[in-house]
């Protein structure tokens, strides 16, 4: 995409996601968020209108109606980009060809799907995320499989006893989990129950558990719980964890691959031990 293309998508992403968490705007005030011209923002504001991703007020915008979820997800998409796709390229490294993979519904999971998307290797790909599956639509030596449930749309994902008896007559080499906490008790934790309930399932069916989480998951909590750390056996994270989760890490008896923000895997805590110790 040309450089003007990529500096107007930029802005529309900008003005959505500016009247999502501000409300309905000013043409005035959007254009002071975003940094363009009145008359940019106005022609910005007709092409959102188009989509049906705005709704046009007098002397402004707003978010429509229904659009929000679709914003939201967007937002949590972009909250720490470079950490996720830091840890996306270590996940996208650790795959193995001609296996079969379950990508599970989280952003940082889709981040390791644009991935695939680029530079695809012949597998087997399962998830219960739409987004994930609409990046992988028509990838050449990829097959894609979106288990069957109850649509979660804050999530954009599928949830539910079906999902989950689906996962019963099913077996993955490698799974590839997101969390949207990891509490202080050292276990992986989910806002909403039926997520959480699909997630601990996938653990139980899947011979390499990867659980995907940028350093800001560590010590947060969420409502329900999916399964301890040590139902992994990979903790996938970056450069910012703290000494006390390193060492956490280590004690909890999971290896953890700690990715810095340009994507280079560090050793292994425990490995380093172990060296020195030789």
């Amino acid at each position: 995409m040309a450089q003007g293309g990529s500096m107007k998508v930029g802005r529309l992403d900008a003005i959505r996601s500016h009247l999502y968490a501000n409300g309905p705007s000013t043409i005035q005030a959007i254009a002071d968020a975003v940094g363009a011209s009145l008359a940019t923002v106005r022609r910005d504001l007709q092409i959102l209108e188009d989509e049906g991703a705005i709704d046009r007020v007098h002397g402004g915008a707003r978010i429509a109606e229904g659009s929000s979820v679709e914003v939201a997800f967007q937002e949590r998409a972009n909250q720490n980009l470079a950490a996720k796709r830091a840890l996306a390229g270590a996940c996208y490294a650790a795959l193995k060809p001609h296996g079969s993979v379950f990508l599970d519904a989280g952003t940082t999971v889709l981040q390791l799907a644009k991935l695939m998307r680029v530079n695809p290797i012949p597998q087997r790909v399962f998830t219960n995320g739409l987004a994930v599956a609409q990046e992988l639509l028509d990838v050449p030596k990829l097959q894609v499989v979106v288990l069957g449930g109850q649509l979660r749309s804050e999530n954009a994902s599928l949830v539910g006893p079906q999902a989950e008896a689906m996962l019963d007559g099913l077996w993955f080499d490698q799974l590839f989990l997101g969390a949207s906490a990891i509490g202080e008790d050292g276990a992986i934790y989910s806002i909403d129950a039926a997520e959480a309930s699909l997630n601990a399932h996938m653990l139980t069916r899947s011979a390499a558990r990867f659980v995907v989480a940028d350093a800001s998951k560590f010590g947060t909590m969420s409502t329900y719980k999916v399964a301890p750390l040590s139902g992994a056996d990979t903790i996938v994270t970056d450069s910012a964890l703290t000494p006390v989760w390193r060492r956490r890490l280590g004690e909890l008896g999971v290896r953890s691959l700690i990715v810095d923000p340009a994507g280079e895997a560090l050793a292994d805590p425990a490995d380093e031990v172990e060296g020195e110790a030789a």
